[in-house]
């Protein structure tokens, strides 16, 4: 199985990212081999607008089956939920840590868009007791 996963680095003892879309790298990894398939930079860390979606694209271009996230918008989650990639969320620490709390089958399926926020402000009327009137 191939994992996508955010990062701060370009090892699995770097820090996992708090935003997908705008993290530094991208670490492919392979469970049935246990090592890194690919690691390379987010070259849409710094894009003006799409970040989610070009993030999500990669995760398809490398066709992982899984990616592990803190928090994801709904364009991005559009992307991978069409293609069939699960996505999961991950915990705070590093690549590994990430990986082993996956197969040892202790993260949690994300079931909509979001997570642990949803950068850039979104959806935080809520959090600062903004009635939307939802």
């Amino acid at each position: 199985m191939k994992i996508g996963i955010s990062s701060n680095g370009n090892d699995l003892l770097h820090l996992f990212a708090p935003n997908f879309g705008r993290c530094s790298y991208f670490i492919i990894y392979d469970s049935s081999s246990k090592q890194i398939v690919k690691a390379y930079r987010n070259t849409a860390q710094n894009a003006a607008g799409g970040a989610g979606i070009q993030a999500s694209q990669s995760m398809v271009d490398n066709q992982v089956d899984i990616v592990i996230v803190p928090q994801m918008g709904p364009n991005a989650w559009n992307v991978l939920q069409n293609t069939g990639i699960s996505i999961y969320s991950g915990i705070n620490g590093t690549i590994q840590e990430n990986i082993d709390a996956f197969i040892k089958g202790k993260l949690i399926e994300m079931t909509t868009a979001g997570g642990r926020g949803m950068g850039r402000g979104m959806d935080r009327g809520i959090d600062r007791g903004i009635d939307r009137g939802d």
